[in-house]
């Protein structure tokens, strides 16, 4: 059986500049979280004096690849250069040209998700002789967005386009 890798796959950049992140190492763990909201009238209570309650909507899933590791020891290449800097795009606007970051589709076997980063976090944890950093543990903060309401948006070219989405 072939290991699948997770990777992002830029589903639209409104720069034209981000490339798909592939992961070196799959992550060991995917966690969820949704916020559902309700609104509270607090006027109106029931026999047991709790308030009213309506349905008010939901917030988009978000969630953490948490731990990649990103490593270039064995090529003595810079992590920054080899995976860093394209990662780093997805969290960077271009503020000459008020362009948003790009939108990624997050897949992984047949999972996918659309979504865009809301927070980035590398460390750079080893270093060659000359100081070229070789190893990078990084954090993406993730957010689902809707495929159907994306400005700039473009419909998949890949394999992935025929799968479903979650």
């Amino acid at each position: 059986m072939k290991i699948e890798k997770a990777k992002l796959i830029v589903h639209s950049d409104p720069s034209g500049q981000a490339k798909d992140i592939k992961f070196m190492f799959n992550p060991s763990q995917l966690d969820f979280t949704r916020q559902v909201n309700w609104d509270y009238d607090v006027g109106n209570r029931g026999t047991t004096l709790l308030p009213k309650v309506n349905f008010s909507g939901v917030e988009p899933y978000s969630f953490t690849l948490q731990n990649l590791l990103f490593d270039t020891y064995e090529t003595k290449k810079s992590v920054i250069k080899e995976y860093i800097n394209n990662i780093k795009k997805g969290a960077t606007a271009r503020s000459s040209k008020r362009t948003r970051p790009p939108v990624y589709i997050l897949t992984w076997h047949d999972s996918y998700f659309h979504c865009v980063m809301t927070s980035l976090n590398y460390r750079l944890t080893l270093f060659l002789p000359d100081g070229t950093p070789v190893k990078a543990m990084v954090n993406i903060g993730l957010q689902e967005v809707d495929p159907q309401n994306m400005s700039g948006g473009k419909a998949p070219t890949t394999k992935a386009a025929s799968k479903k989405l979650i």
